[in-house]
C-alpha cells in the first residue's frame, strides 16, 4: 500500500509521520528540500505530485486551501486515468466536500479531516467526513491507518469547521496560555525551565484526567477552589479579565473566519 502527500508542511508531515511503517509513503513538495528532510525521517521516497497522484492509494492533500484549484488540476488527468481511483484525503481547510467533488475528476472517494498538530506525537485530535463513494470497510481502514496519529471522530461535514475552530486552532490558544502561565512563575521567582514544566504538566495533567474520569471541567474547578482559598482568588482574577469571553471569542473569530473565506 502506497500512502502519497502533496505537501510537506506542519500538517503533512505530522499525518506522514503517524503512518510511519504502515505503508511505502511518498512525500511531494515544492520545497524540494523539505520533502527530502521528511522523507528521511519517515523512510519514504520524494516524488513528484504526478507520481503520487498515479501510485498512491491514499492521496492526501496538504497543501493551503488557495493552491486547491492549482494542485488539482495539475493532476486530474493522471487521477481521471487510474482503472482504480485513490481515496483522497484533504486537509484543506474550509473545502468542503462538494467542492472537491467539482475540481476532482467524476467518481473519486473523498475523506475530509481537520487533524491537529499534537498529531505528530500520536496526541492528535481528527475529524473526518467522507461522501458516499468511500464505503464503511474504507472508513474503517482510514481510521486503522491514522490509529498512531491519536484519537479520530467521525463527525457531520457541518459541523467541521466549528470543531477545526476547537481543535485545529486549539494547540495555539492553549500554547498562549501555558506560555503566560510560565511568565507568571518566572515573574514570581521560578526558573524559565521548572516554570515551562509545570505549566506544561498541568494541563497536559488536568485535560488528561478529565477525559479519563469523564469530569466535567466546571466540576474539576469546584475541587481545587477551597472555599477562601488561594485558587478562587485567581479564578476571579482571571473573570476579571474576561478569560472564558476571551476564549469563546478566539473559536468563534476562528470558525468564522473559515466559513467566510
Amino acid at each position: 500500500m502506497k500512502t502519497g502527500f502533496i505537501g510537506a508542511g506542519n500538517m503533512g508531515g505530522a499525518l506522514a509521520r503517524a503512518v510511519k511503517g504502515k505503508c511505502d509513503i511518498l512525500i511531494c513538495d515544492a520545497l524540494k528540500e523539505k520533502a527530502a528532510a521528511l522523507a528521511r525521517e519517515v523512510n519514504g521516497t520524494v516524488a513528484d505530485n504526478l507520481t503520487a497522484a498515479r501510485e498512491a492509494d491514499w492521496l492526501f492533500l496538504a497543501v493551503k486551501p488557495y493552491l486547491a484549484s492549482e494542485v488539482i488540476g495539475g493532476i486530474k488527468e493522471v487521477l481521471k486515468g487510474r482503472a482504480e481511483p485513490p481515496v483522497i484525503v484533504s486537509m484543506l481547510a474550509g473545502v468542503s466536500i462538494s467542492e472537491l467533488e467539482a475540481l476532482l475528476p467524476e467518481g473519486m472517494p473523498i475523506i475530509r479531516i481537520m487533524p491537529n498538530i499534537p498529531a505528530a506525537t500520536g496526541n492528535g485530535m481528527m475529524m473526518y467526513a467522507k461522501n458516499a463513494l468511500v464505503s464503511d470497510e474504507k472508513a474503517n481502514e482510514f481510521v486503522d491507518l491514522m490509529a498512531d496519529s491519536g484519537e479520530i471522530l467521525p463527525m457531520a461535514e457541518k459541523l467541521i469547521d466549528a470543531g477545526s475552530a476547537i481543535s485545529g486552532c486549539g494547540p495555539a490558544f492553549v500554547a498562549l496560555f501555558i506560555e503566560a502561565l510560565a511568565d507568571a512563575g518566572v515573574a514570581c521567582g521560578l526558573s524559565r525551565v521548572d516554570a515551562l514544566k509545570l505549566a506544561e504538566a498541568t494541563v497536559s495533567g488536568t485535560a488528561r484526567h478529565m477525559l479519563q474520569t469523564g469530569m466535567h471541567p466546571g466540576v474539576m474547578k469546584d475541587a481545587v477552589c477551597s472555599p477562601g482559598g488561594t485558587t478562587i482568588q485567581g479564578v476571579r482574577a482571571l473573570e476579571e479579565g474576561g478569560f472564558r469571553a476571551s476564549a469563546m471569542n478566539a473559536v468563534i473569530k476562528a470558525y468564522e473566519k473559515t466559513v467566510n473565506k
